[in-house]
């Protein structure tokens, strides 16, 4: 089967489209999308510094906006994977399974420009998404790319022109949609059915929709402030001085919400001085919930990248000792770097597996798992997520957590406080890790916020916190604060 070799000229060109092309070639045939993506356009960056001194050019400067349009191409390619796949069975001659795979690609850039980006004039989605084929290898297939897109310009305006005006729902022409309602949202929203299934199970029809579309829009970026090097009105007037646009989020005193097309996120002023760091809202309440004081001994048991674990040393004003535990040195590193800009000391690493770490038995006041899960609750910020997990490795994951939940218990000290969170939005992985713990281990009991703490805005019934994206306009978690005593007290922390 014929298969495309990128030349020289080809992974030097400024084309966004084309870049965008290699990035998800690199997807389809395993790579994880931001690794792909990064590997792109680092080969542009680099270039672009050589080609002052070598023969070769990039013809074109590539800016910020080309970066944004290759991010939004391979991104949204990769969500829309499945509805794009379903347009292509409905308007080719062969169904997208038995194109060649490079111009399937080809077609999803051209039919995700169409459906998904109303900035791209038509004619510009269909022109360079032609010439993208012919440059490609498929200049014999041009006539066929060129008609399957113009034919879905065509049935879709005229479907357009039915439909009322008014309808704010989701596009749905030209496609053909199932009578079954999860296989029907599946489609229509580009997610495998199992995932529609166990949203539907906890939500219903309408609630999984509006998560669906919430999943499939552009992630917001929130930072924390460190409140040890800085303060919330000083980066506020640092990043507006910089044309930033921000905004507060409710009950987060030290947390802003960035304006989208803020550009390189290392520029920002107070960024390399330790102002502030990236860490989504949701992930923020995990170590509020935790609640750690001056003093005391923290353990981390998952700890890279650490967003979490430098939360937590902010808390504590940097005074006591948290052990970050991770087994994998290379994810340490990140922290690591975090660590030294953030300007942190009470940190110590540990590498090794938290199952496997006896050393820690009743040692610390506080532990915090954040479990490796399935990111069900992030999939916005991870485009190809939804393709990569399965029911089979969910059950994984709930057994791997299972053990992890058991062994850490165990470095709690008596009346200690232990706090188990994951990214994730599958009951498996989630209250059903933490009532099978419960019931084999009755000195634990679930301690929730106090009624009139801020973090009861977000508790349940249950005592635990599960976090719903559509609801709150944050990424997805789960989090429950447990104390090891015979009798539950109310958690009054962070009021």
């Amino acid at each position: 089967m014929w298969e495309y070799q990128p030349t020289q000229k080809s992974m030097v060109s400024s084309n966004p489209r084309q870049l965008a092309f290699i990035a998800l070639r690199d997807v389809h045939k395993g790579a994880y999308v931001d690794v792909a993506l990064d590997r792109v356009l680092q080969k542009v960056d680099l270039l672009a510094r050589e080609s002052s001194r070598e023969t070769l050019s990039l013809g074109n400067t590539f800016d910020d906006r080309d970066r944004r349009l290759v991010t939004e191409l391979v991104y949204g390619s990769v969500r829309r994977q499945r509805t794009l796949d379903i347009l292509i069975d409905q308007l080719g001659k062969k169904k997208s399974h038995q194109q060649p795979k490079d111009l399937r690609t080809i077609i999803h850039l051209g039919l995700y420009q169409l459906r998904y980006q109303e900035r791209i004039p038509a004619s510009a989605a269909v022109n360079t998404t032609v010439q993208l084929a012919k440059d490609n290898g498929f200049s014999g297939l041009t006539g066929f790319v060129n008609g399957l897109l113009r034919q879905y310009i065509r049935i879709a305006e005229d479907k357009r022109g039915k439909e009322d005006k008014e309808n704010k729902e989701e596009f749905v022409f030209p496609l053909k949609l199932p009578d079954n309602p999860v296989e029907r949202l599946g489609i229509l929203h580009s997610f495998p059915d199992w995932i529609i299934q166990v949203w539907v199970e906890q939500l219903g029809f309408v609630e999984t929709e509006q998560l669906c579309q919430w999943m499939n829009k552009t992630p917001a970026i929130d930072i924390r402030v460190n409140t040890i090097r800085s303060s919330l009105a000083e980066v506020e007037v640092a990043l507006q001085s910089a044309d930033v646009l921000i905004k507060q989020i409710p009950h987060l005193s030290h947390a802003l919400r960035l304006s989208d097309n803020v550009g390189s996120i290392q520029k920002l002023p107070g960024f390399h001085e330790g102002w502030w760091t990236i860490q989504d809202s949701s992930a923020q309440l995990v170590s509020y919930l935790l609640d750690p004081k001056k003093g005391e001994v923290i353990i981390d048991a998952c700890a890279a990248p650490g967003g979490k674990t430098t939360h937590i040393a902010e808390l504590m004003g940097d005074e006591g000792k948290i052990w970050a535990c991770d087994r994998t040195a290379s994810r340490l590193k990140k922290l690591q770097e975090n660590i030294q800009r953030l300007k942190l000391k009470s940190i110590q690493i540990c590498t090794g597996d938290s199952r496997n770490l006896p050393q820690f038995k009743n040692l610390a006041d506080r532990v915090l798992l954040d479990a490796p899960c399935s990111g069900l609750g992030t999939l916005h910020r991870h485009a190809d997520a939804r393709w990569r997990q399965s029911r089979e490795t969910v059950q994984e994951l709930s057994v791997l957590q299972k053990e992890l939940l058991a062994y850490i218990s165990c470095f709690v000290k008596p009346g200690g406080v232990l706090v188990y969170a994951t990214c994730t939005l599958h009951p498996a992985e989630n209250e059903g890790v933490i009532e099978s713990f419960l019931a084999e281990n009755l000195d634990w009991e679930i301690e929730p916020p106090r009624f009139d703490s801020w973090l009861s805005a977000y508790s349940t019934s249950q005592g635990w916190i599960k976090v719903w994206p559509h609801r709150l306009d944050m990424d997805g978690f789960f989090m429950v604060r447990l104390r090891k005593s015979n009798q539950c007290k109310i958690f009054n922390g962070a009021d």
